[in-house]
């Protein structure tokens, strides 16, 4: 992981940065790459300045830099930045924000 993302987004546009997830099972087993599904989760890294709404009001993102969140299997766009693959998505492809 990077220290800093240099990333702005736009809008109501989120950076998602996926978590790992375990790769050996309860009984120890070992799972390789090619068997396991990207994440659905993800850390919050970046927010866009919110919705423009319709009267032109702009609405703040409900989601915070640094919130676990769950999102779509399809949701986003994949960009590749210092290395690091992140996600960009809207604010409404997120589907849950996970509470400790």
């Amino acid at each position: 992981m990077s220290a800093k993302t240099n990333i702005r987004p736009l809008r109501d546009r989120v950076v998602v940065r996926r978590l790992e997830e375990e790769r050996k099972t309860a009984g120890g087993i070992v799972i390789p790459d090619t068997a396991t599904e990207k994440p659905m989760m993800g850390m919050v890294i970046a927010l866009g300045a919110g919705r423009i709404l319709e009267n032109g009001n702009v609405q703040e993102p409900i989601v915070r830099v640094g919130d676990k969140v769950l999102f779509g299997k399809y949701a986003g766009t994949e960009v590749e930045l210092n290395g690091e693959t992140l996600i960009v998505m809207r604010e409404d492809d997120i589907l849950a924000v996970i509470e400790a």
